[in-house]
């Protein structure tokens, strides 16, 4: 596989156990707090292939999560989290909020409830903090310097060694 297929594949990956991890793990929160009346981790089956709610998101936080990466690829330092953050609180925050939820039946904007649009930017946000710390992961190991791989311990000389007997 070529290193761009690889890097789809990755982006991939970290937008699906973003999804996991980072925007169930705050749903939860806002759920436990009562910000929120949908329960995280949704098991029911959607269709049309009836697999679990929060595996079908998960399967669309990797779509956006390839979406996403050549936005944020070039970007480094700062630049780079602030671009995660704002495309995807901006780009999949709206996308919810205006096509998904429509397609759902649900109400555009949440009825324009300001507590739905914002904890949607919000979880929305922090998927896409996710993904791209994720992603900064999996490309920590190609940055590694060379001399953090395991050699083996020289052995110390003869001098060195403790002397128990005096």
């Amino acid at each position: 596989m070529n290193q761009r297929a690889i890097e789809f594949v990755k982006a991939f990956v970290a937008g699906f156990v973003s999804t996991l991890v980072f925007h169930q793990g705050l749903l939860t929160l806002f759920y436990l707090a009562a910000v929120v009346p949908r329960a995280p981790y949704d098991l029911r089956a959607v269709p049309p292939l009836a697999i679990p709610a929060v595996i079908s998101l998960a399967f669309w936080g990797g779509a956006w999560g390839v979406a996403i990466w050549p936005l944020l690829k070039n970007a480094n330092g700062p630049a780079y989290w602030v671009r995660a953050q704002v495309i995807s609180t901006i780009a999949s925050g709206s996308v919810t909020l205006f096509i998904v939820s429509p397609l759902k039946g649900l109400p555009m904007a949440g009825g324009w409830n300001l507590k739905v649009i914002v904890s949607t930017l919000i979880l929305n946000g922090t998927w896409g903090s996710g993904m791209a710390l994720l992603m900064r992961l999996m490309h920590a190991s190609r940055a590694l310097p060379a001399y953090t791989t395991l050699r083996p311990v020289p052995q110390l000389p003869y001098y060195c060694e403790r002397q128990d007997s005096l």
